[in-house]
């Protein structure tokens, strides 16, 4: 719905460049180039935020299920981590090796 929302802007945005505007023709390409190649890095960063964050949360998913999971090198279990729910954060529990080690659940494979 929010990729609709922006087209319906960026083409209000040409149709003002179009008729309210008195810009010669090839400055109007440029704007609308320089426009076109925000749009599409907005894009493809979103794209590339969600497949991290959809990653991330399929780490702690397995984390969830009993799994171990590497993280940094580390084999990560509910064994020697505990899970921070506001920072998916895995920090180590106490007597075991990783006691105070935090690892971010975005770093896990």
């Amino acid at each position: 719905m929010a990729y609709i929302a922006g087209l319906v802007v960026v083409a209000l945005f040409f149709l003002a460049l179009h008729y309210f505007t008195e810009l010669t023709r090839s400055q109007k390409t440029v704007v609308t180039g320089i426009v076109l190649s925000i749009v599409l890095f907005a894009i493809a960063y979103n794209k590339y935020n969600d497949k991290r964050t959809q990653m991330m949360l399929d780490a702690v998913l397995r984390y969830n299920q009993n799994s171990t999971i590497i993280c940094q090198g580390v084999e990560v279990n509910k064994e020697n981590f505990t899970l921070s729910i506001g920072t998916y954060t895995f920090i180590g529990k106490e007597n075991t090796p990783y006691y105070g080690q935090m690892i971010s659940a975005s770093k896990c494979e």
